[in-house]
């Protein structure tokens, strides 16, 4: 059992997607055969925090099993944020990354609701071509293998929205794809929201909020969700923007990143 919402509602997404996710005394692996370069498509969840000398049998852990991967992504299925013997993660060269995940089970309609734009899902290949150079926009990483990840990633989206897991919204400006956003569930009481993005050329005009708002009346009523989740970055402005809508903070999720050495 995944103690974290964050966790959970992530595994959810892959598992329907078609990653593996194999149970081990200590830890959990998450594997995507389809997309081996996606990190956190790729990594072990370990069950409590880091305490002092952890650090060197996690890594071996992850070594062993994914002995191809050029990165290193551990998880904790905590709720607190709590590290543990953070100096030694550091040392070992991890980022340690910490999100809200947060949850409403209702959405408030957004003060500046933008009416300019259409609001639909994402249908054809122009549409889903779209999203995938906004996604490599927004999202730019100098990292070799990158270019394929986002691809494979895209493509995984769109076979969970053609299989019956959700929606992905667009808003758009003619046939011009501004901003964008998924709602996946795998038909419990829980849907969780994916890759709210915009294009810096169309930010601060309502978009994400008319958005987010737009996909959880289907979350509610197509779906028949009772919680809708989000997992932002705490230290970034949408954040706030989510709170203005009913999503409240629940909890911290903690990723460990190792990126792949430069040769």
């Amino acid at each position: 059992m995944i103690t974290s919402l964050g966790f959970r509602t992530d595994l959810m997404l892959l598992q329907l997607e078609g990653s593996e996710v194999t149970e081990r005394p200590d830890y959990v692996v998450v594997r995507t055969p389809a997309n081996p370069t996606f990190w956190w498509g790729n990594y072990l969840l370990f069950r409590a925090p880091f305490a002092p000398g952890d650090i060197d049998a996690r890594v071996a852990a992850f070594e062993a099993e994914f002995p191809e991967a050029s990165h290193l992504t551990l998880g904790l299925d905590t709720t607190d944020g709590v590290v543990g013997a953070v100096d030694e993660v550091r040392a070992a060269g991890f980022e340690i990354e910490t999100n809200t995940v947060m949850s409403a089970t209702e959405v408030l309609p957004p003060a500046r609701p933008n009416a300019e734009v259409t609001i639909r899902q994402l249908r054809s290949d122009d549409d889903w071509f779209q999203h995938l150079a906004i996604s490599r926009t927004v999202n730019t990483m100098d990292v070799e293998g990158y270019q394929e990840f986002s691809a494979r990633r895209n493509d995984g989206y769109r076979r969970l929205i053609e299989g019956g897991h959700g929606a992905w919204f667009g808003a758009f400006d003619g046939d011009v794809l501004l901003s964008s956003l998924g709602l996946i569930s795998d038909g419990g009481e829980v849907a969780r929201y994916q890759n709210v993005q915009t294009l810096e050329s169309a930010r601060n005009r309502g978009l994400a909020t008319t958005l987010v708002h737009h996909a959880s009346q289907y979350g509610f009523g197509e779906l028949k969700a009772k919680t809708l989740v989000m997992v932002a970055d705490p230290d970034y402005l949408a954040i706030r923007i989510y709170r203005t809508l009913g999503f409240s903070d629940n909890e911290k999720q903690l990723q460990f990143t190792r990126q792949p050495q430069v040769p």
